[in-house]
């Protein structure tokens, strides 16, 4: 299946992209199991999505938790928390 990713704000820094498209493995079938996917990268991809972070994900610009399901040309969005104020 093949997906878009995007990056957002100091994730973006971090990882040192803003967007790209990745071919996964059948058994990723959801935003969750590609985060844990992006992390099999080592470096700073481990760092950057590590499990303790507080990151937000959305799967065709809707918010999604870690069991949303995914689709072959989805669009996935990681981006950190947003205050204001």
């Amino acid at each position: 299946m093949q997906i878009h990713l995007r990056f957002f704000a100091s994730l973006r820094e971090a990882v040192g992209v803003s967007q790209e498209s990745v071919s996964l493995p059948a058994h990723v079938q959801n935003a969750g199991q590609v985060r844990d996917y992006l992390r099999q990268r080592g470096g700073i991809w481990l760092d950057a999505l590590a499990e303790e972070r507080a990151l937000r994900m959305a799967c065709n610009q809707q918010m999604a938790e870690a069991a949303t399901p995914i689709s072959e040309g989805c669009e996935l969005a990681f981006f950190p928390p947003v205050t204001g104020g």
